[in-house]
């Protein structure tokens, strides 16, 4: 399984920007995807995800309302739309893909076993 995550940048505080993530694999529907992000200094914590079907998506209570995420039709990518960036979102996003269905799971690394690169969000104030 392979993912490939892109859209970072530099951004100022109050804009928006727009990252994706596409899975190869021909399993692909099998899993959730999910994003998450580490600044620098702090531990990796959870942004959202989506599940299998996309019919569940879950966030993070310090996105809520300023970031959506989605699943395309195909099911092989996600997308997250984040809006009225602050700079506390600065920090490296890194899309993850897991195949467990229990919403605790799909909210923690723990239940991710398939990584991106990362990508680098910077929002400056």
């Amino acid at each position: 399984v392979q993912l490939q995550a892109s859209g970072g940048g530099l951004v100022q505080a109050g804009g928006s920007l727009r990252l994706s993530c596409a899975i190869s694999t021909p399993t692909y529907r099998s899993y959730a995807m999910g994003w998450f992000r580490q600044a620098p200094g702090k531990e990796r914590e959870f942004v959202t995800a989506v599940s299998r079907t996309g019919g569940f998506i879950y966030y993070a209570d310090s996105v809520k309302g300023r970031f959506t995420m989605s699943r395309g039709h195909d099911k092989k990518t996600v997308s997250l739309q984040m809006n009225s960036l602050k700079p506390e979102d600065t920090a490296v996003y890194y899309c993850a893909a897991g195949a467990s269905t229990i919403t605790s799971m799909i909210r923690s690394a723990d239940g991710y076993d398939y990584w991106g690169q990362g990508t680098l969000v910077t929002v400056s104030s």
